[in-house]
């Protein structure tokens, strides 16, 4: 039997620049009918006109509220600065649509928490772009470690570590507290984090530092942190805007074995190696082997999962508690790069002035 057709995902982006034509609208168009891309907004119209040309958009608008008003979308992708993002998202809630949200998701915890509380059950829901979870490799090695065939995670490392010229933060809200939330852990390493929490679990405490040391930014150019998971494991991450040989690299040390992840913004299967413990069997060994197909992990793994969620009323894996690990976890890094000492998972809480913004009011030294 033909199977029955489904109504097509209405989907509309707002801000088009860079993310949104060289990375989202491929994707969608990919998709073929199960998306179909219906509007577009942005407060530049140059830009905006261009990308409604370029990729045959009829119906452009220079403010959300018409675009929601008139092209009633179920989807709509956020790809705008990130000071704008809580507004638009509520905005879009509000609405009845589901929101896809670029990185970082918002400012601050209270803006995270505020767009959860604004989500009805069964959706519509806010999602985040973590597209690293969503690789075929990031999926293999999550079931390898979730099996126990390597062994516990015992000691790990997250290196976000890229190069990011003066030019680059002449962007007006780049490099600001207000405009960004945060140096290169929010606005870079935030994907790195985000899987490494993903892959290892909850953590229970961290120790932090952020420095300026080279770029003319109001933020910190560097962070770094000791963590220490509820398992016991225990791991740096390193999060930089001034590393001329760039890379992203996660490694974790297991009972039977090491994995590691070496790539910059994206990866294959063949960036992932599994190395074994003396003596580990042949056996063993062949199960650690990815089993294929190869899936990079672009937006596109990420995207078909939450239309899928969409159709289902399904809150998505990067929503919700399972988008706002990694906002909580930098926002404790900070919290203990200002203040001198360990910060505890859960501690940041309303009241505490790193809940409202994640460098607590304090600046860089």
């Amino acid at each position: 039997m033909p199977r029955p057709s489904v109504p097509p995902i209405r989907t509309a982006i707002v801000g088009t620049g860079h993310i949104a034509d060289a990375v989202h609208m491929p994707t969608l168009r990919s998709l073929g009918a199960d998306v179909v891309v219906e509007a577009a907004m942005d407060v530049d119209t140059n830009r905006l006109t261009a990308f409604a040309t370029k990729w045959g958009i009829t119906a452009a608008y220079d403010d959300l509220a018409g675009l929601l008003k008139e092209a009633h979308p179920d989807l709509v992708i956020i790809c705008s600065p990130p000071v704008f993002h809580r507004e638009q998202v509520l905005a879009v809630l509000d609405a009845g649509a589901w929101a896809w949200c670029e990185k970082p998701p918002v400012l601050s915890l209270a803006e995270y928490d505020e767009i959860v509380a604004a989500e009805p059950d069964g959706g519509p829901y806010a999602s985040v772009v973590f597209q690293q979870r969503f690789g075929s490799g990031a999926r293999h090695t999550r079931r390898l470690l979730s099996s126990g065939r390597i062994g516990r995670p015992l000691v790990a490392h997250c290196q976000t570590t890229w190069y990011r010229d003066d030019a680059y933060y002449d962007v007006a809200w780049r490099g600001r507290w207000t405009g960004e939330g945060g140096g290169p852990a929010m606005g870079l390493g935030i994907h790195q984090i985000d899987l490494l929490l993903d892959l290892i679990g909850p953590w229970s405490e961290v120790r932090g530092h952020a420095a300026r040391l080279a770029r003319d930014v109001q933020t910190d150019d560097v962070t770094t942190a000791t963590v220490r998971f509820e398992t016991g494991a225990l791991a740096t991450v390193v999060s930089s805007a001034v590393s001329p040989r760039q890379t992203s690299y996660l490694r974790i040390d297991c009972e039977g074995g090491t994995i590691e992840l070496d790539h910059l913004y994206g990866y294959h299967d063949d960036d992932w190696t599994y190395t074994p413990a003396p003596g580990t069997t042949p056996e063993v060994i062949a199960s650690w082997k990815p089993p294929g197909p190869d899936e990079p992990s672009t937006h596109l793994p990420q995207l078909t999962t939450l239309l899928a969620d969409i159709r289902a009323g399904r809150r998505p894996a990067t929503s919700g508690p399972g988008g706002r690990e990694a906002l909580e976890f930098i926002t404790a890094m900070y919290k203990s790069a200002f203040t001198g000492r360990p910060v505890q998972r859960g501690e940041i809480v309303p009241g505490d002035p790193f809940y409202a913004a994640v460098n607590g009011g304090h600046d860089i030294r």
